[in-house]
């Protein structure tokens, strides 16, 4: 399988990267590695919907992936990210591509008028990393209501969903 570089675009504390890193590792069995690139996200701003636009992100990130020898790459974001056809997303990936992005935005509970949870927290942006991840690899949404791959419209739904791939999913990844 191919290696991982983990690109955070906002500033997330080293902890929280290592976290990342390992649940990464775990359930991909692959390298992980955390890169740094420069990133000014304000140029992504959309000031009628005071969201950042994901497309565009997207796009700024996989053309960064050269600076990362032959991994895929994923930028972290802690910015409310949108594509025009929704009122915002949680993360975006090119499918079977090198390059995704996920925000932390809308995953802590302080965003919903909640108690602050961070092992909550970082379960759900390790679920939406996996995800996307999964996304480079090849897979599309799945049907299992556990599987890491099941669509998420809102939080809850990624708090529902296990952190794993299921095993039709997991057969599809490369090995």
């Amino acid at each position: 399988m191919q290696d991982i570089t983990l690109i955070p675009l906002a500033d997330f504390d080293h902890s929280l990267m290592t976290h990342l890193s390992r649940a990464v590792e775990n359930e991909l069995k692959t390298k992980v590695f955390v890169g740094r690139i420069h990133l000014e996200t304000a140029r992504y701003f959309d000031p009628d919907r005071r969201q950042y636009n994901a497309d565009a992100l997207l796009r700024q990130v996989y053309d960064s992936r050269n600076l990362f020898m032959d991994t895929k790459v994923i930028g972290l974001l802690d910015v409310d990210l949108f594509i025009p056809i929704l009122t915002y997303i949680f993360g975006q990936a090119f499918l079977g591509g090198e390059a995704a992005i996920a925000s932390a935005f809308r995953l802590r509970n302080e965003r919903y008028g909640l108690p602050h949870n961070e092992n909550l927290f970082r379960s759900r942006l390790v679920k939406e990393v996996l995800h996307e991840l999964g996304h480079t690899f090849g897979l599309k949404h799945c049907i299992n209501p556990e599987c890491v791959m099941r669509s998420s419209t809102y939080v809850e739904d990624i708090d529902q969903k296990s952190a794993t791939f299921c095993s039709a999913c997991r057969r599809t990844l490369p090995r």
